[in-house]
């Protein structure tokens, strides 16, 4: 595995890759357009751009709390504030669904971005996840939520206490195996990033993800029903669900994702590349609506309104109750254990959190190395500067007003430390990797 890995950043380049590169490119020129008709108004609130091409869209989502700036924009009316009265806000039935859909776009009755998994664009891109391999050019242009997933356990493990520390499942896991039964660990979507969450928390225990238990793709709303049913023994989701499942007494939350990485990334806003190519403008202005609710959403004050908006059933249709708590940082883990006033909240701004750093994506594309979804020859530099559309946030938040202490000056955050003591530095990642004991390869 080390011999391999030494060098593979910059090889292992394709023919297909250099094709979706070209793709990108030629998509990346028409950012220029987005320096057009640019004049502050008299609040210098934002500045006015160029008209969007079209005055309507069609985004998904998952019901998920992360969707939110998504819900808000529309709620709101801030895609109408932005030129764009008829965007549509989609909900998806499952991550599945999302791929399949934005693979249909939304002028096949399909949609043209999503609220998504940020590895989802990737394996999308490179043809990993989509019928017969059919790479789709997918673009990243913000992040959409910091923290807030869970790791949720069943109730009949409840006596290992096991929290953050997941050898405390060892013996219990090893137990039922010898009777014969399966252990199911449930995750959204295979490379996703709560499939990596749970990755990470197992091996960090020592528990190996391929050979121990056996991953099942459960869509986040039926997370609860399944654990409740006995369908599986662990499970990973963002919320309400994890709380939810507290709330009905079913299992509890072994770990919220926060305190395996403090401040990680999530969600984040996908684009089909073709619809950035034929609508810069329309791009600019959805990622400006998008980026205002976000600070919308940030602010304490908005909270028990951004909860009740949410919980409607065109969104979620889950109660107030289910959502709030963690949404302020207050955790009831379900196991005796509670936490108020966290940090652990979901973030949706401060701290450059819509930015799409590119480092976190290297973060992402290297696990996604380390449990076999990409080869170790994947060239991760290329895949992330085709994929990852950052200057295009940059233009937006520019034409949004936003301060310029607000916009990170580099594309990296630097080096990042998990619980386990693990680093990734973005500048190499083979180092990390190595570090790893238990991964696909070995």
């Amino acid at each position: 595995m080390k011999k391999t890995m030494k060098n593979w950043i910059g090889t292992g380049t394709s023919p297909k890759d250099m094709t979706r590169r070209d793709f990108l490119v030629s998509s990346a020129m028409t950012a220029g357009l987005f320096m057009a008709a640019r004049k502050l108004f008299p609040s210098g609130a934002y500045a006015a751009t160029a008209a969007p091409e079209v005055t309507g869209a069609k985004l998904g989502f998952i019901a998920l709390t992360d969707a939110a700036p998504l819900m808000i924009a529309k709620e709101k009316g801030l895609f109408a504030k932005f030129g764009m009265p008829d965007v549509e806000v989609l909900k998806q039935a499952s991550w599945g669904a999302t791929r399949d859909n934005l693979m249909l776009g939304g002028a096949a009755n399909g949609i043209d971005g999503a609220h998504i998994l940020t590895p989802l664009p990737y394996l999308m891109h490179t043809g990993k996840v989509t019928q017969n391999n059919q790479p789709m050019p997918m673009a990243i242009v913000a992040r959409l939520n910091y923290d807030c997933q869970g790791i949720s356990v069943a109730q009949e493990y409840a006596g290992t206490g096991v929290g953050l520390d997941a050898s405390k499942l060892k013996d219990a896991f090893a137990a039922k195996k010898a009777a014969g039964k399966e252990i199911k660990a449930a995750m959204t979507f295979p490379g996703g990033t709560h499939d990596l969450w749970l990755r990470y928390w197992l091996a960090a225990g020592g528990i190996d993800p391929d050979k121990d238990v056996s991953t099942i793709v459960v869509p986040p709303p039926q997370m609860v029903a399944n654990m409740k049913v006995g369908n599986m023994d662990v499970f990973c989701v963002g919320e309400p669900w994890n709380e939810q499942l507290v709330h009905q007494g079913v299992g509890f939350t072994a770990a919220s994702t926060g305190e395996l990485w403090k401040g990680h990334p999530e969600k984040a806003l996908g684009l089909r590349a073709e619809f950035i190519e034929k609508n810069p403008n329309a791009t600019k202005a959805i990622l400006m609506a998008v980026m205002e609710a976000q600070q919308w959403c940030e602010a304490k004050e908005n909270k028990d309104e951004m909860a009740a908006i949410i919980g409607k059933r065109q969104w979620m249709n889950v109660p107030v109750a289910d959502i709030i708590g963690r949404l302020k940082g207050d955790i009831n883990y379900g196991n005796g254990r509670v936490a108020n006033g966290t940090d652990l909240y979901m973030k949706f701004w401060k701290g450059g959190v819509s930015y799409p750093f590119k480092s976190h994506d290297s973060w992402f594309l290297a696990e996604n190395i380390r449990w076999g979804k990409f080869a170790p020859t994947t060239d991760v530099k290329a895949l992330v500067d085709q994929v990852n559309r950052e200057d295009l946030w940059r233009e937006a938040a520019k034409d949004l007003g936003v301060a310029a202490a607000d916009i990170p000056a580099s594309s990296s955050r630097g080096v990042e430390t998990f619980f386990d003591g693990k680093v990734f530095d973005p500048a190499n990642p083979s180092a990390y990797l190595d570090s790893l004991k238990i991964k696909a390869s070995a």
